[in-house]
């Protein structure tokens, strides 16, 4: 059986446990959608092992992604989200986690969910894809393009086509771990059912 992993996920036990349990398992439930669409625009600029070091700060410091109450965060709590070390202190970066909680509930209320929403962006193919190392990998795609746009048009910040692209990896859109590694298989069956 083989067992070795992406090349970029050998270097942390964080990186093993993200890799081997979630990255690229089809993802439905909204709360852990909106996690993940906050985490990978956090992740703008930075290493995504930066980010997985800072995840329980996170869901601590926001409430546990739940939407609705990160919706009403004020300029005070901004301020106090500010000084939390927990967490990547940009400005930018934490006000756009309150717009986008409030873009986030305009689409539940308009889809009935938001899994329904962004799950319109998965590329239409379910075949394999069969990525021989991490250079066959794409930062963009058509799909990823069209979803940055439709985010951005419905008030979403820190949704560029790249950070969409990680986002469809991450949410299981896309099967991107390479043919040598063991859960390539796993992860394709998953997209295909």
């Amino acid at each position: 059986m083989n067992t070795s992993r992406c090349p970029w996920a050998t270097t942390d036990p964080l990186y093993w446990e993200y890799h081997d349990h979630e990255w690229g398992v089809p993802k439905y439930d909204d709360r852990t959608l909106f996690e993940m669409l906050i985490l990978e625009g956090a992740q703008a600029g930075l290493s995504w092992i930066t980010i997985l070091k800072k995840r329980e700060n996170y869901r601590k410091a926001f409430a546990n992604f739940d939407a609705k109450k990160i919706s009403r965060f004020d300029a005070k709590k901004v301020k106090t989200l500010l000084k939390n070390e927990g967490i990547v202190r940009n400005r930018l970066k934490i006000e756009s986690v309150i717009s986008n909680a409030k873009a986030f509930l305009r689409v539940q209320k308009e889809f009935g969910s938001f899994s329904k929403y962004i799950w319109q962006f998965a590329p239409k193919r379910t075949a394999q894809k069969q990525r021989q190392t991490l250079k066959d990998i794409p930062t963009r795609t058509t799909e990823s393009d069209v979803m940055s746009q439709d985010l951005k048009e419905r008030g979403f910040r820190f949704v560029g086509t790249t950070i969409c692209y990680a986002y469809m990896q991450a949410i299981g859109m896309v099967n991107d771990h390479v043919v040598t590694c063991f859960r390539h298989k796993a992860v394709g069956h998953s997209l295909e059912n």
